[in-house]
């Protein structure tokens, strides 16, 4: 990879960009040409999204035509052009090209993200995604987000009166972050987008249990992980040895929400569900594929396992849950998952500012896509709509979905 950039001009040149033409523009354009181009050379030599790569002569053909449109807006648009703005435009719409959770970062946020300085010590309780707008992913219990009817699926179309549409989700995350007891005024769409809801939230310290269980009928444990750690495995043992005592045949495994932990986590928590076969398999460019599989002393969890599943359900969740359907574990109840399975990767870029690359993405134990595509599950139970503002439903129609499906095993 070019190390300066005196290297990466001439990287361009190689690219496409034509010599003669580039001295035939004016030095105005070629200052302007040259401080775009710098971070989309860099992001081109290190190389695109995973298997999504381009052919070398495909990528020449684009450099050349983004040169091309370099010089239209220059030389014709009616006004003095932006270029700091104009850059971050183009670098914003490559990323968000890729994939939801890839994304540009200008020099001041990719900072904070390779330092990891906290925004605050509170927040509100959201997990987010991208999706044109900021997307929650899920509302966490308890949570101010959840008291006001925040629910997964909504969009956030502003924070503090700023538009989420060129917000990466890693951006969002921090301004929703503060000091205890500050607000955070949020622009909430459900269903209707000409009708969105002004919310305003308190900031809190966020605490609570990372799972939590008991008994939802005289034979069924149920135990509902809303976060996975490294602690996951020996708090999901200790959960279903205690509700075996209480009489638990067979368990539900309810993974709404459960969004954050690192996706290895996940991964560590299924051993206990999974004696033998494939776990999960990793990809990553230009490298063979990484295949995960169970160890000897794995599996020590034999009851009968359902999962409850929804669009909230993402990350080490749905990692955890193709582990255990793909080895015919457990079946999945409940609604299609988010399609969220891939790790990021900072890249630094010459003038500050940096890429966030997923890099390494997680298979079924099949070998199927689980990013961008999600898990569906054997039984579809859809979640009841909601208008906002109106109280939750007092049933949980897939947990009942659940239970059901257990008496109709039994009975067969």
């Amino acid at each position: 990879m070019p190390n300066s950039q005196g290297e990466l001009v001439i990287a361009s040149w190689e690219l496409g960009v034509g010599v003669g033409s580039f001295f035939l523009m004016t030095s105005r354009t070629r200052v302007w040409v040259l401080a775009i181009s710098t971070p989309v050379i860099a992001f081109a030599l290190i190389g695109g999204y995973l298997g999504q790569a381009m052919t070398r002569d495909d990528t020449y053909q684009h450099l050349r035509v983004f040169e091309d449109v370099v010089s239209l807006v220059l030389n014709n648009y009616v006004e003095e052009v932006d270029v700091k703005k104009a850059m971050k435009g183009a670098m914003n719409g490559l990323a968000e090209n890729l994939d939801s959770d890839s994304a540009f970062l200008p020099p001041a946020l990719a900072s904070a993200y390779e330092s990891s300085s906290a925004a605050g010590p509170a927040d509100v309780g959201l997990e987010l995604s991208r999706q044109y707008y900021l997307r929650v992913v899920a509302a966490r219990d308890g949570s101010p987000a959840a008291k006001a009817g925040i629910r997964a699926g909504d969009f956030v179309r502003a924070i503090d009166k700023r538009s989420t549409k060129d917000i990466s989700v890693f951006e969002g995350d921090r301004l929703l972050h503060g000091q205890p007891g500050t607000k955070v005024a949020l622009l909430v769409i459900r269903g209707n987008a000409a009708d969105p809801h002004e919310v305003e939230l308190v900031r809190e310290r966020i605490a609570g249990p990372e799972l939590t269980s008991k008994m939802a009928d005289p034979m069924t444990g149920y135990i509902h992980v809303m976060e996975f750690s490294t602690r996951s495995p020996v708090q999901l043992k200790q959960a279903a040895d205690a509700l075996a005592k209480t009489g638990a045949a067979r368990l539900v495994i309810d993974l709404r929400g459960a969004t954050k932990g690192d996706i290895d986590d996940g991964v560590s928590a299924a051993r206990l569900f999974v004696k033998s076969g494939t776990l999960t398999i990793r990809e990553t460019k230009g490298n063979p594929k990484d295949v995960v599989a169970a160890q000897p002393g794995d599996g020590a969890i034999t009851a009968p396992v359902v999962l409850l599943v929804d669009q909230s359900t993402a990350r080490a969740g749905e990692v955890f849950a193709a582990a255990l359907d793909g080895n015919k574990r457990a079946e999945m109840i409940g609604e299609h998952t988010l399609g969220s399975a891939a790790k990021q990767r900072l890249v630094k870029l010459p003038d500050g500012s940096a890429m966030l690359l997923s890099y390494l993405r997680y298979l079924t134990p099949g070998g199927a896509l689980i990013h961008e595509k999600g898990l569906q599950p054997e039984v579809l139970v859809d979640e009841p709509d909601i208008e906002f503002g109106t109280p939750a439903p007092t049933t949980d129609v897939i947990l009942q979905r659940a239970l059901q499906y257990f008496a109709e095993k039994k009975a067969a």
